[in-house]
């Protein structure tokens, strides 16, 4: 199998406040450019894309693909189901959004410590592995956003997972929250491949500071910025596929440029990127990365990850100088749709289900106070 993989998750949108409004014909050509240089791994999963997702791989894959000539994963997230029969409720429902009989890959979705006790209380493990025997499922795994120590103590408790999905880019390979380092150095240990979630960070690692952006440009002039993010996991022998949540043509033309005949980053070329990770670090604000978990519980509807976004952006300029940016009227634009930063109630919700365990509530607080809203 080649090394990227197709992650269903920031798909192109016909309206941008809208995830789901997924332009089907944009997406059908970028199927067909990615199977069409050999490339076979898709991954969605049950909310992504505000639940279209599933059912959009189905009309501009399976649909028009035959089966054998692709791999799609997909997941079963604890925030979903609260009982045996919701359960197989969700995994039904899947393969009806979908359009297929069998999985190649299932995941138990963020089997991190909040969830991790749901998992167990379900028999979830177990119920993998009965869908695997019954054929419905191909390979079973799990994805995970947490200490190495949970990873080594589930993959020691649970010797049948076959793969697991790990959040690692240059950004967080010495992160004492992410320990994506550490994450898949006890992966390797106990023989376990690994998929690669976030290379690029939610868009993060395409957009580097100007001294960074420099620095990749003055050793490979042609290649994008983007491009080292996905070279730099792609690069870890254990890794199986590196997942890329394209969402155009160009990210798709630019990502099977440099991933169609893969070329490992040399030793050298890895330091430069942990170097560029030091100026990074210096001047982000807030580590999110995109996801949206947050925002389909939020019961002020308040879009959180756009909100950070435009808040890192505006932190990496000279507010002293400028005094205003064009970040204001598009807080104001996606306030006019959404709840405000200031609007947080401070329930938590938010906290709970985020992958990188952010302080959200403390964050929107710098955003309310920011945008004055």
């Amino acid at each position: 199998m080649k090394k990227l993989g197709f992650g269903l998750m920031r798909l192109p949108v016909l309206d941008k406040t809208d995830p789901a409004s997924v332009d089907e014909e944009q997406l059908k050509k970028m199927v067909d450019m990615f199977i069409e240089k050999g490339f076979t791994y898709f991954d969605t999963a049950w909310m992504y894309q505000a639940f279209s997702s599933e059912k959009a791989a189905k009309k501009v894959l399976v649909d028009r693909y035959p089966r054998d000539s692709f791999t799609l994963a997909t997941k079963l997230h604890a925030g979903f189901f609260n009982s045996l029969e919701e359960r197989d409720k969700i995994f039904n429902a899947q393969l009806e959004n979908t359009g297929v009989s069998y999985f190649d890959y299932y995941l138990l979705h963020g089997v991190e410590q909040a969830m991790l006790a749901k998992y167990e209380e379900f028999d979830c493990f177990n119920w993998l592995l009965d869908k695997k025997k019954k054929g419905l499922v191909k390979h079973a795994g799990f994805s995970f956003h947490d200490s190495a120590k949970l990873l080594d103590e589930i993959l020691t408790k649970h010797p049948e997972m076959e793969f697991v999905q790990l959040q690692i880019n240059y950004l967080d390979w010495n992160s004492q929250w992410v320990q994506a380092h550490d994450c898949y150095e006890v992966a390797t240990k106990h023989k376990v491949p690994v998929i690669v979630m976030e290379p690029v960070k939610g868009g993060t690692l395409a957009r580097v500071p100007k001294e960074a952006e420099d620095l990749f440009k003055e050793r490979e002039p042609e290649m994008s910025v983007p491009s080292w993010a996905l070279r730099f996991a792609a690069s870890l022998d254990n890794v199986m596929v590196v997942l890329s949540g394209m969402s155009d043509i160009a990210q798709m033309e630019d990502n099977l440029s440099f991933m169609d005949d893969f070329i490992p980053l040399t030793e050298d070329e890895k330091s430069l990127c942990h170097k560029v990770a030091d100026i990074i670090n210096s001047q982000i604000a807030i580590p999110c990365t995109g996801c949206s978990y947050c925002t389909e519980g939020c019961p002020k509807k308040i879009a959180i990850p756009q909100y950070f976004s435009l808040y890192n952006e505006d932190m990496r300029e000279h507010l002293e100088e400028k005094g205003w940016t064009v970040n204001f009227t598009n807080y104001d634009i996606l306030a006019a749709k959404f709840g405000k930063a200031g609007d947080c109630i401070a329930c938590g919700q938010c906290e709970r289900v985020c992958p990188q365990h952010l302080q959200i509530i403390e964050h929107l607080k710098s955003v309310s106070k920011h945008y004055g809203k």
